[in-house]
């Protein structure tokens, strides 16, 4: 079944869509340097991280940039010293929250190492994010709160699904993980979704330093009657909005900004009459 068409014009959505990512481009934290992992440019360093992290086995601060390499002569590959100083970042109290949580360090288009996922922002390294706007057939869409115990934007608004990329796992696999832990679908529920894309890069100044992150999202039609049902804890509510409801919402900025860019993408592309209407069945 297709998606009918929005009721706003496509000018509105625009202007909204651009002002909502003048928010999601933002340059550096003031004092930021350039930061290499093995020769490779992977992120943007806060001034404070790096007074954190100087004089850790494999780290060499310059004036223009921050370096990680192996510290092959102390026994510690790169995984290794990103332990070191994801735990010296904590000790400093440079991260938002301690999640046990491993991404992938990506530096210049390669795959290089791992670390913990409370250390990317203080070191301005990439993530990859995936979303899932889940439609009902009569063109309603499932929203879901986040809950309010969350360290980031407790209590709005997000997509039904989100989440980030872990470390050695590709965006399908992660946004069927997320899909499940957060609304409670089966694969076999969402099989039929759009293919993933990446929406933009985010570049955005947080207390805790920087996030530059890809936003990669998908839209799928669930049946009728399926009714979704988080299952980890991280939503206090879901619940299915009319597009008229939605505006609403997002004109009162119930929505966390990477949300609303998600929703705001489907919504163009169905008001111009392209996806993701084109593509959902």
């Amino acid at each position: 079944m297709t998606l009918p068409a929005t009721a706003f014009a496509p000018a509105d959505l625009d202007a909204r869509f651009a002002r909502m990512l003048r928010r999601a481009q933002q340059l550096p934290p003031p004092g930021s340097r350039p930061l290499t992992v093995a020769a490779r440019v992977a992120g943007w360093i806060t001034p404070r991280a790096t007074d954190a992290i100087g004089g850790l086995p494999g780290v060499h601060v310059e004036d223009e940039a921050v370096h990680i390499a192996a510290a092959s002569p102390r026994g510690l590959n790169l995984d290794a010293v990103l332990r070191g100083i994801a735990e010296a970042l904590r000790e400093a109290q440079c991260l938002r929250a301690w999640r046990d949580e491993l991404l992938d360090v990506v530096g210049e288009g390669r795959t290089l190492a791992r670390i913990e996922r409370a250390a990317m922002r203080p070191l301005g390294m990439l993530t990859q994010a995936v979303h899932l706007n889940a439609w009902a057939p009569d063109g309603r869409l499932w929203i879901a709160r986040r809950a309010l115990d969350k360290p980031n934007d407790p209590g709005l608004w997000d997509t039904l699904a989100g989440g980030l990329v872990a470390a050695g796992e590709d965006c399908e696999t992660a946004l069927l993980r997320e899909s499940r832990e957060e609304a409670g679908l089966q694969a076999v529920e969402i099989a039929a979704h759009g293919p993933l894309r990446v929406a933009l890069r985010m570049h955005r100044r947080l207390p805790e330093g920087y996030q530059v992150e890809n936003l990669l999202l998908c839209d799928c039609v669930l049946d009728a009657a399926v009714a979704p049902a988080n299952m980890d804890g991280e939503v206090c509510e879901i619940r299915c909005v009319s597009v008229a409801e939605l505006w609403d919402m997002l004109g009162h900025g119930a929505f966390t900004l990477e949300a609303e860019l998600a929703i705001l993408d489907s919504l163009r592309l169905r008001a111009a009459g392209a996806g993701p209407a084109a593509h959902l069945k």
